[in-house]
């Protein structure tokens, strides 16, 4: 097994000159490289661009895939333009881990390949043995087979064993590929970031192979920011959506419709079967069980942190306008305001929002960012059979009497929609994000509200149904998110056997206050070094009713009502 080479590449033994392997890569994202079929205008699929854009810009980067995507094959090209570098184009070798003997000789294959068409000057294929010596016992010498492709450069692609020591003593460019399937991927990768110390990189390509495999709960670290790589994923939509199709039709000589990627889509699920979501759609198997364990929740959770419920019946929907805003005015003051003295007015507040009418619950969920970055509950405020008027009124109310307010994130989905609208258009919408709930979201952000839980890093209210709220949340096809099972809880009438439905709405509105809480935080406001705090303003009664030049001149000590200073 040989790659053919051009005899004059052989004869002129060059390496890749800085300016020319800037070239070649960039050829390789946007063109066609010499030697490759002149009828297909760009040889790399938009995902497969995005790959070398990822690796020539990040040291370690992890990427879930479907099946059958071509992502290796783009990775065998990565490989080719980092070994066929000189030094001083950041030329290194590239080191190959697949679980089986196919897979290295299918990757230096596509390597050959690569380096035809590039037309560099490599090696024929061959193969060679080298020790790979058991540590524990130096009388174990196995013989591994393995192979390679050297360019003029120095540098070598070479496809190891998937043990770990066979890093040992190596260094360059690490690519394990399918890494849910290797025996040991935990101590592989311990081994290949080694390599980073002396300007290596490493590449982790898979498809999924279960929730509870170390592969997938690396990604889970990742997209919670517990890790500081690079991620992103390529399910079989969207390498459809990039051309798929198009490059199978190519490749097979059918002519591309609509009609006909349907089909072939439509095939292609029903040939894996139950095995589809995983296999193809970047959803791990056995992703049914609970999120959090209920006693990671309940430590966070304090008892001095209380639940202001508020809920009217029907009919309060149609008293007179200013009745119903006395109402609520009076409530906010009475129950919310006793409660503001728990903010730290030197602390950038946020708050969550997550949005019920009718069938569900409206929960406000503010917290500030104190000391050692921990995510402070002063309260949680909950809303049933509120009217919509009311509902803004009472969410405006809060959010101007929270010190230091740096942004907010709202339910903006059915009913939502509007609420969060008008917050935008109040407080600014770089200051106010208008969630719409997706798959994407809860990928990516839930991971981030569970990591900072499992590290107690945010006070929850000790509350039953709060509780209940956070078990709700479920780990559905390999993602946290809430099922469509409502709870009940039981009112005051639970004698007459009436109950109240909830759908996981207090662990909605946390998890939006702590998206709310990553935001980038924008200065809107001049914050004094001295003045009267927070609670002594409200205290003096000095209610910001103009929104934020209320807070301003009352922040400056300057009575707002008549101008003169407080003094």
């Amino acid at each position: 097994m040989s790659v053919p080479i051009r005899d004059d590449d052989l004869r002129s033994g060059r390496a890749i000159s800085e300016a020319e392997w800037k070239r070649l890569r960039q050829e390789s994202l946007t063109g066609l490289p010499a030697g490759l079929d002149p009828g297909n205008p760009d040889v790399l699929l938009p995902y497969q661009r995005r790959l070398l854009e990822t690796t020539a810009t990040n040291e370690v980067t992890i990427l879930p895939k479907s099946r059958r995507t071509g992502v290796t094959w783009a990775a065998g090209a990565d490989a080719v333009l980092s070994s066929a570098a000189a030094r001083g184009a950041g030329g290194m070798d590239s080191l190959y881990i697949g679980y089986n003997l196919d897979m290295a000789r299918e990757f230096i294959d596509v390597c050959g390949m690569w380096a035809k068409a590039f037309s560099q000057a490599a090696s024929d294929v061959g193969e060679f043995l080298f020790d790979d010596v058991n540590e524990a016992d130096p009388t174990d010498t196995r013989r591994i087979q393995a192979f390679r492709i050297a360019f003029a450069s120095g540098f070598e692609i070479v496809a190891l064993s998937s043990r770990p020591r066979s890093l040992r003593g190596k260094q360059g460019y690490v690519i394990v590929d399918e890494a849910a399937f290797h025996d040991d991927l935990e101590g592989l990768l311990k081994a290949a970031f080694a390599l980073l110390i002396w300007g290596g990189k490493v590449l982790v390509i898979s498809s999924h192979n279960g929730e509870s495999n170390p592969f997938n709960k690396l990604c889970q670290q990742v997209w919670a920011g517990a890790k500081p790589y690079a991620i992103f994923q390529v399910d079989f939509d969207d390498a459809l959506q990039d051309g798929l199709y198009h490059r199978v039709c190519l490749r097979t000589g059918e002519t591309w419709s609509p009609e006909g990627e349907a089909a072939w889509r439509a095939k292609i699920i029903a040939i894996y079967g139950d095995g589809a979501d995983e296999e193809l759609f970047c959803i791990p198997s056995e992703g049914t069980g609970a999120w959090l364990l209920p006693a990671v929740i309940e430590a966070c959770m304090r008892r001095d942190i209380p639940v202001l419920r508020w809920e009217m019946p029907a009919n309060f929907a149609y008293k007179p306008e200013a009745d119903r805003e006395a109402m609520a005015r009076t409530w906010c003051e009475s129950i919310v305001g006793p409660h503001l003295s728990r903010l730290d007015p030197r602390s950038p507040s946020f708050f969550g929002q997550d949005f019920g009418r009718v069938s569900d619950l409206s929960v406000i969920w503010p917290v500030q960012i104190v000391a050692s970055l921990y995510r402070e509950t002063p309260f949680v405020v909950e809303l049933r059979n509120i009217p919509f008027a009311q509902q803004k009124q009472i969410l405006f109310w809060i959010v101007d009497h929270l010190p230091r307010f740096s942004g907010g994130a709202l339910d903006a989905g059915g009913n939502g929609a509007a609420q969060a609208e008008y917050a935008a258009q109040k407080y600014g919408e770089h200051v106010i994000a208008q969630v719409k709930f997706s798959i994407e979201w809860y990928r990516e952000n839930m991971p981030k509200l569970k990591e900072t839980l499992e590290a107690r890093g945010m006070a929850l209210p000790a509350d039953t149904y709060t509780l209940e709220d956070f078990k709700l949340i479920k780990m559905i096809d390999g993602i946290a998110r809430v099922p469509r099972t409502r709870t009940t809880e039981k009112g005051e009438g639970a004698a007459e056997g009436k109950t109240k439905r909830r759908h996981g709405d207090a662990a909605i509105a946390g998890a939006l206050a702590h998206f709310a809480s990553l935001m980038p935080v924008v200065s809107y406001a001049y914050t004094p070094a001295y003045g009267i705090t927070e609670p002594e303003r409200y205290g003096r009664g000095l209610e910001r009713t103009d929104g934020h030049a209320g807070r301003f001149v009352a922040d400056l000590g300057i009575d707002p009502a008549s101008g003169r200073s407080l003094w």
